[in-house]
């Protein structure tokens, strides 16, 4: 349910991912599609994670398109991304102003200098899979290394470990592996990009 008329100053924007795109440099737009989540799955994801009063991390939240699309349809929640990119969180930060929404915050940090103990719920759209595929990089500040891939993989395991039962995540295209660490699955789509998922323990 969209909780705001149509004449709202952002109603535009979160109708198709072409009107959202368009808050961004032309090279950030063409990267849309590979890069950034579709508007329908970042719906989707934060209304599962939005419980009210919950502050919703996004780990590795790139121009922000999570985090404002989340807070856009979710008022009762607030939104959190973590980039360690510069001109990303910059470009986050700007959408954000033109948004006007009070909702949503952007942490320019690496996640190993995030505590994730102080938020509620996380998003993780696969944002260490271009340590391993230099094809398809954002650009060329990101070291390729699978070592690396692999370390960031398991920092966030571990980090994830030792939150407390009920924390809830959304996967878009990886991380599987925290079924290993005790989380449900409690949702999945039908291609399997997606999943929700509930700590047990």
């Amino acid at each position: 349910m969209v909780p705001f008329k149509a004449e709202h100053i952002n109603y535009s924007i979160f109708r198709t991912d072409a009107d959202f795109d368009w808050l961004y440099p032309e090279h950030f737009q063409l990267m849309s599609q590979k890069q950034w989540t579709p508007l329908a799955i970042a719906r989707k994801a934060a209304e599962f994670l939005a419980e009210p009063g919950s502050k919703v991390l996004d780990i590795g939240s790139g121009i922000g398109k999570f985090c404002l699309t989340g807070a856009f349809f979710n008022p009762e929640a607030t939104f959190f991304g973590v980039e360690q990119r510069h001109e990303l969180h910059h470009y986050a930060k700007v959408a954000k102003n033109y948004t006007q929404l009070d909702n949503v915050g952007f942490i320019h940090a690496n996640i190993t200098q995030i505590d994730f103990k102080e938020f509620d719920h996380f998003y993780f759209f696969n944002a260490f899979y271009e340590n391993i595929d230099r094809k398809n990089a954002i650009d060329d500040t990101i070291e390729t290394s699978f070592s690396l891939y692999t370390y960031y993989t398991e920092y966030l395991l571990s980090a994830l470990k030792d939150l407390k039962a009920g924390t809830r995540l959304v996967t878009y295209q990886g991380l599987e592996e925290v079924e290993q660490i005790n989380f449900k699955l409690a949702w999945v789509s039908e291609t399997g990009l997606l999943r929700m998922w509930i700590k047990e323990k």
